[in-house]
């Protein structure tokens, strides 16, 4: 019989999550006090979009892989049914990115032609791993952690400021100021009405503290980005947006 008096998994989780934010916030707090804020803005947008872009596959993969374990586990319909809702809320965030960083003045082939980071692919790998070769729950802890640090306006309005790059190069951290709370609420709740086991947990606690330590690694090495280091647009080129919803 549940203990009514136990924590919630979410809760449980979120305080693992709490004891790994110093040093996340730390890195966070040197970043936007960069001295040279008009690079190291296009440098973060650069890692969100390439962090972003695995997104959506790893999730494909969790469904796929989901689906050979089979309903026999209690934990496969509602985690496909989760990632299927999931997977369509963070379609084309990627996009959104280039579409951000050409607003800025970069080409978006030039920025795809950069090779991902090692902290970058140590995220996305450790997930898609975890998915493919245990057990695609693991991935609920990357999605928590990634969800769990929405941009404030009015630390986007500083960096925009600061930055002095044009409005519209900031619609991607606008977008998940307004919907990652949302997401982060929605995660939580996916997890408290999981049939958990204690084994659970600690699985996505794992995940979970991997991701923070691979995304404070991510931020802690970006460097300013000089526009001269990658192909930057014309100033005749004007961005048009014909993907963003």
């Amino acid at each position: 019989m549940t203990d009514p008096a136990a924590p919630r998994a979410s809760e449980v989780l979120r305080a693992r999550m709490t004891m790994c934010t110093g040093p996340l916030d730390a890195v966070f707090s040197r970043l936007w006090a960069n001295e040279n804020p008009r690079e190291i803005v296009p440098a973060f947008l650069i890692m969100l979009h390439q962090i972003m872009r695995a997104s959506v596959p790893v999730m494909e993969a969790a469904i796929r892989r989901l689906n050979e374990i089979g309903p026999a586990d209690p934990l496969v319909p509602p985690l496909i049914e989760y990632y299927k809702h999931h997977l369509k809320e963070e379609r084309d965030h990627d996009v959104w990115a280039l579409e951000d960083l050409e607003a800025a003045g970069f080409d978006p082939a030039a920025v795809l032609r950069q090779m991902p980071p090692p902290p970058v692919a140590r995220l996305a790998g450790a997930q898609r791993y975890w998915v493919e070769h245990y057990h695609p729950i693991t991935l609920l802890g990357c999605i928590m952690v990634l969800e769990s640090f929405p941009p404030s306006t009015d630390v986007i309005d500083r960096i925009r400021d600061t930055s002095g790059l044009p409005e519209v190069a900031f619609r991607t951290f606008r977008l998940h100021g307004r919907v990652d709370p949302y997401h982060s609420a929605e995660v939580r709740d996916v997890i408290d009405r999981l049939p958990l086991t204690r084994p659970d947990v600690e699985t996505i606690a794992t995940s979970l503290m991997a991701c923070m330590e691979s995304l404070t690694e991510c931020i802690s090495e970006l460097q300013p980005i000089r526009f001269d280091r990658i192909a930057v647009l014309g100033p005749e080129r004007d961005f048009v947006s014909s993907k963003r919803h």
